[in-house]
């Protein structure tokens, strides 16, 4: 693919020109929303910004990956399966129990800041990971399974060196969705006093400023959006290796 017809190169482009860049459109929003004394957000550059709210989306989703993949492996081993089920049910739980109430019970006792955030945009991530994880594993055919152990392999070299490797695109498709999901909720970490690209969002919401909004807005899309791109890059990768 040409570097000119790549979406992801747009995509990344777009993100750092408007973050770099979001002073010189002080015109635009002021033209747009001539009412408003300060059209511009201001308390914070958006490229600090921008870096606090990778870093949370991050870190969260990187322990709901680690958390996810580890639980739905251990329900898929013999000694595991009659949780199966039980999992299965807690992990939809939690995704039905909205981020803003997690963070309201979370901060009586974490405190505010980026620590009340962290735990409730990991557990809002795990159901897709957990979904995954089972999926993937479940598609690895038993005669592959029969055939490494037959081999000599044992039970941890068959999970390392054939169902894991085997299952790797249907888990990435999953840790894809939760981190795209998590990028647009991280937003609400600001609520608690996180620093993220929800601080204009919230600030604008509460301050009835709709510049506020979009600017904050905007670039949660793009990196929405880059991201998403970036893991199907990574996907089409995953399968191509797993083709070889």
């Amino acid at each position: 693919m040409k570097m000119g017809r790549d979406p992801l190169v747009w995509a990344s482009a777009a993100l750092a020109l408007l973050t770099l860049g979001m002073a010189q459109t002080r015109p635009l929003f002021a033209n747009w929303f001539p009412e408003l004394d300060r059209p511009l957000y201001e308390q914070d550059s958006f490229a600090a910004l921008l870096g606090a709210h990778v870093l949370i989306v991050a870190l969260s989703s990187a322990g709901a990956t680690l958390v996810g993949v580890g639980l739905g492996v251990a329900v898929t081993r013999p000694a595991g399966r009659v949780f199966r089920p039980l999992l299965e049910r807690v992990a939809a739980l939690g995704q039905t129990f909205p981020p803003v109430a997690v963070l309201a019970l979370a901060v009586p006792l974490m405190g505010f800041g980026a620590a009340p955030a962290l735990l409730a945009l990991a557990l809002y991530g795990l159901l897709p990971i957990v979904q995954a994880t089972l999926a993937g594993l479940d598609a690895v055919a038993p005669e592959l399974r029969e055939a490494a152990l037959g081999s000599g392999m044992n039970p941890g070299q068959v999970l390392r060196q054939v169902e894991l490797p085997l299952a790797l695109p249907v888990l990435l498709a999953g840790v894809r969705s939760s981190v795209v999901i998590n990028i647009g909720t991280a937003a609400i970490a600001s609520t608690v006093g996180a620093k993220t690209l929800g601080s204009p969002i919230i600030i604008g919401l509460s301050g009835f400023n709709t510049a506020y909004v979009i600017q904050g807005a905007l670039l949660v899309g793009l990196l929405a959006i880059t991201v998403d791109l970036m893991f199907e890059r990574l996907l089409r990768r995953a399968k191509a290796w797993q083709a070889q």
